[in-house]
């Protein structure tokens, strides 16, 4: 029986799915999605979670250690530490903190919403699919 070879583009394509494993699990950082973009302000119906979500991190000092915080609506809200900004989206030369917008019991999963704070100048950005889109608060 003759053997079949996939068309060239699949294989490109999955070449490229294995490279991004490899990449993921060595630490490289992969390319940011095309479809990325930064806005200069938030209008999204969701601003209005976020910028509370900024306001009850903020009166507990934008902790930088990652963990489980108690909320004021008697459940909790996750911080995840340091932002990297390895996409490179945000201004570069800043340190960022990443803060879970939406609370919930104490160890349950995480969503996609967050905030990213740059604790030196208050700046903060809204991504609500984790880091894809920013919009600034």
């Amino acid at each position: 029986m003759p053997t079949q070879h996939r068309p060239r583009s699949i294989r490109i394509t999955l070449s490229a799915a294995v490279v991004a494993g490899a990449s993921a699990l060595s630490g490289v950082v992969a390319v940011t999605p095309a479809h990325a973009a930064v806005y200069s302000t938030c209008t999204l119906s969701t601003c209005a979670a976020a910028r509370t979500a900024r306001a009850n991190w903020s009166a507990k000092g934008f902790p930088t250690t990652a963990g489980w915080y108690s909320w004021p609506d008697g459940k909790y809200n996750y911080t995840g530490g340091r932002h990297y900004n390895r996409e490179g989206q945000l201004p570069t030369n800043a340190t960022y903190y990443e803060y879970d917008v939406y609370s919930r019991a104490q160890g349950a999963a995480r969503d996609a919403y967050r905030i990213v704070v740059n604790r030196s100048t208050g700046a903060t950005w809204f991504t609500p699919n984790h880091y894809t889109d920013f919009y600034k608060l």
